[in-house]
């Protein structure tokens, strides 16, 4: 007679995990919007990696691995509030799919899991040594590609989606000026011209750098992958591949370096332009236009900007001594 123990642990049919989630995405998020898709399918394929590295599952995925304790462990993983609901609401409808439709759960383990109300910080404006540090590294450490990334962070104010969905010919730089249309993230769109400092190092690596033979811009250097849902081809450097080239790039700092900018994420550059733009006299307007702060009407998201270039205590400490008696 089997055991207890062997009858309730089995592994996950079809060995491949991945092929599970492509049922689960071909049979209940077909119908969702592709971006949903994609980042959807991208949580789960990280969630059941994570789970098969933890401590006893010997690098297999098992369902009834899928615990309340394991999702919260793997949320905790996860850096921001949004992500956190995202992935929670990613493994809740892939949960209720296992139980529901393949009977390979008892009970949805994200049912009572909770994420906090992540506390608005004031958006990172970088110190002068910050940038000069990573303005330093960028130049010594990065290639091309990745000079030409920060380059559009730093100088464009983009976020990791403009840049990875960023298409060919969204782009229009030559060697003297240069304009592009971004925005993936929401489907809001804008025309945006770049600063030199933007479009030298864009220019280049069009020119010069290695890229595969692509409809986007940056494209990764690992093999071709699957399509998933919403790509026009599979090279694109994807939002995941671009935080890991952040955080090895980082790594390569020497240690007075590192020191300062350790916790500095690719979207604190987005912040710091925001508020490098207003020091240079740019109007709310105006950064919401470029930064691509715009309501469902098409009118600038103001509230949105201001979150973004808010005064810190330090800001108004240093203007004390103007006030005058």
């Amino acid at each position: 007679m089997e055991s207890t123990s062997s009858a309730i642990i089995q592994p996950f049919p079809g060995q491949d995990a991945n092929v599970w989630i492509t049922a689960y995405r071909d049979e209940v998020l077909a119908s969702r919007d592709p971006s949903t898709i994609e980042a959807y399918t991208r949580v789960l394929r990280k969630y059941v990696t994570w789970l098969a590295q933890r401590p006893g599952n010997y690098q297999q995925f098992h369902p009834q691995e899928i615990t309340r304790t394991s999702i919260e462990f793997f949320l905790a993983t996860l850096s921001s509030s949004s992500a956190k609901k995202q992935a929670k609401a990613a493994l809740s409808g892939f949960c209720t799919w296992l139980q529901e439709e393949k009977q390979l759960l008892d009970r949805n383990p994200t049912h009572g899991v909770s994420v906090p109300a992540q506390a608005l910080l004031a958006p990172r404006e970088l110190s002068e040594d910050q940038r000069y540090v990573l303005a330093n590294l960028i130049e010594r450490e990065a290639d091309l590609r990745g000079k030409a990334v920060f380059a559009l962070g730093y100088w464009a104010g983009c976020r990791v989606s403009d840049v990875s969905w960023l298409l060919r010919d969204q782009v229009h730089v030559n060697g003297k000026a240069g304009w592009m249309t971004v925005g993936h993230k929401g489907g809001k769109t804008r025309t945006i011209d770049l600063t030199n400092g933007a479009r030298r190092p864009l220019h280049e690596y069009l020119e010069q750098g290695t890229r595969k033979e692509s409809a986007y811009v940056f494209t990764s250097q690992r093999a071709k992958k699957r399509l998933s849902a919403g790509e026009v081809d599979g090279w694109r450097w994807s939002e995941d591949g671009i935080h890991q080239w952040w955080q090895q790039v980082k790594t390569l700092a020497r240690a007075a370096e590192h020191e300062l900018i350790a916790d500095i994420t690719f979207h604190d550059l987005r912040h710091d332009f925001a508020h490098r733009a207003r020091a240079a006299g740019w109007s709310l307007e105006e950064v919401a236009y470029y930064l691509g702060h715009i309501t469902k009407a098409g009118t600038p998201a103001i509230q949105t900007t201001i979150r973004y270039v808010q005064v810190s205590r330090d800001q108004v400490k240093k203007k004390l001594k103007d006030i005058k008696g």
